[in-house]
């Protein structure tokens, strides 16, 4: 079959299932292709590059984080499992009828740019062994942020078990161990909630102080206490402050180093239970790891303890391993696209879910694949608008932080504030939507 008037959609997770239905409603040929059986990407938990473990749910409440046009069923708890989210993204490819567009248990090996911009990439793909290429016009890149471990090295020689969190499947693997959770982002005390239950003891290593978001606010879900005002930063963050040391309290009390930063210039831990595990002394708050030997373990306070097991929830690294990083335009620790989406000089060439903001939910991503669906559109139909955006991000462009000076961290590489993101995207959906500049 011709495929030189089609895009490649590399991914059939959350990001992809979305790019994919605002392709078919935009009349964009393309061609999905997904490595594992089923659509899903990480949150199935039976995927061959799945980071999920049993009691891992949304930081965020379903009626934050659903897409508009598709709502999870009233019987879904308001903090679903990754259970009922992997159900949720494959009633959505079902209703939306996306699964015939994809090619599954098929990797995408390599693209490779055509000549000039407008030849097209070769894609080499690998279903059952069997490798094939063909020709597309472009590529649209979405399969994830949340695959490739950020895996540490640490001074010395640990004679136990180590591994990274995207190893962790079950609380069972504590079962009798003394564990050393390093890193307190979402999923360090998410797990280490698990291993207070079940291993023998649990401690937490941290570089650095977090801000704690409970769960539940006046008993509804946090995210959903925003109301309808929106309120700049300089107010919103001095108030959200006051209403944490409310519902919080001081984490300092229990041993958690002060943060050295303003609230929301990093992901705040969205966690109700390691608080509680803390001030009931289920948890010890450890510092920075200063070496290792055997089995115990020294920390830069000086102080040291033994333990069977470490894991490290030190998070990710971007990972596209199928493109040269050349051609994505990669800068420090992620590629710097305008609106985390557009590459500056190609039009054949977008990626997809490259981004985290603060309560952006699914649906801001969603918005952020109708603009390049219409955005290709545009430039297939010649609108004003379209030439308008190329012309934008040609020009140069900064990153859509609102002014927040994000801590200088690999996973806050590609984070903005929401409503500066979300106010620049929908304004470009709805230019592009008229056709007008």
């Amino acid at each position: 079959m011709d495929t030189r008037d089609k895009f490649a959609l590399i991914g059939a997770g959350p990001m992809g299932l979305a790019m994919a239905k605002v392709l078919v409603e935009q009349n964009i040929a393309f061609d999905g292709f997904e490595l594992h059986s089923d659509v899903g990407g990480l949150w199935d938990i039976n995927a061959p590059r799945s980071t999920m473990y049993e009691s891992a749910h949304l930081i965020s409440s379903k009626t934050m984080t659903e897409f508009a046009d598709f709502p999870m069923k009233q019987e879904v708890a308001e903090y679903p499992s990754h259970r009922e989210m992997a159900e949720y993204f494959r009633d959505f490819a079902d209703h939306f009828d996306l699964r015939p567009h994809y090619q599954f248990n098929t990797e995408v090996v390599q693209v490779v740019p055509l000549g000039e911009m407008r030849d097209g990439w070769r894609v080499i793909t690998r279903t059952n062994g069997e490798t094939t290429e063909a020709v597309y016009a472009g590529v649209l890149i979405a399969n994830g942020t949340l695959s490739e471990p950020n895996m540490p090295q640490f001074p010395g020689q640990f004679g136990g078990e180590m591994i990274h969190a995207s190893q962790y499947r079950h609380p069972e693997q504590f079962a009798g161990k003394r564990v050393l959770i390093v890193g307190a982002g979402n999923s360090g005390c998410d797990i280490a909630v698990d291993a207070v239950h079940h291993g023998k003891s649990c401690d937490i290593s941290m570089r650095r102080g977090y801000y704690f978001v409970p769960k539940y606010v006046f008993g509804k879900p946090a995210d959903t206490m925003g109301g309808a005002i929106k309120l700049p930063m300089w107010l919103k963050r001095p108030i959200d402050s006051l209403i944490l040391k409310w519902f919080v309290g001081d984490p300092q009390k229990y041993g958690f180093p002060k943060p050295d930063y303003k609230l929301y210039e990093s992901h705040p831990v969205v966690n109700s239970l390691v608080l509680y595990h803390a001030g009931h002394g289920d948890i010890r708050i450890r510092g920075d790891i200063a070496g290792m030997s055997g089995h115990t373990v020294t920390f830069k306070d000086g102080s040291a303890a033994d333990y069977d097991m470490i894991l490290a929830a030190t998070g990710y690294s971007l990972h596209y391993p199928f493109i040269d990083k050349m051609l994505l335009n990669w800068q420090g620790d992620a590629p710097n696209l305008y609106l985390n989406a557009f590459h500056p000089a190609r039009d054949d060439l977008f990626v997809l879910g490259m981004v985290e903001a603060t309560g952006l939910g699914w649906q801001g991503r969603h918005e952020q694949a109708d603009m390049v669906a219409r955005y290709i559109a545009g430039l297939r139909d010649g609108s004003q608008a379209a030439l308008k955006l190329q012309n934008q991000k040609s020009a140069g462009f900064d990153r859509a932080t609102g002014g927040m000076d994000y801590l200088d961290l690999p996973r806050m590489a590609y984070y903005v504030d929401k409503t500066t993101y979300r106010g620049a995207v929908t304004g470009w959906i709805k230019s592009l939507e008229t056709g007008q500049s």
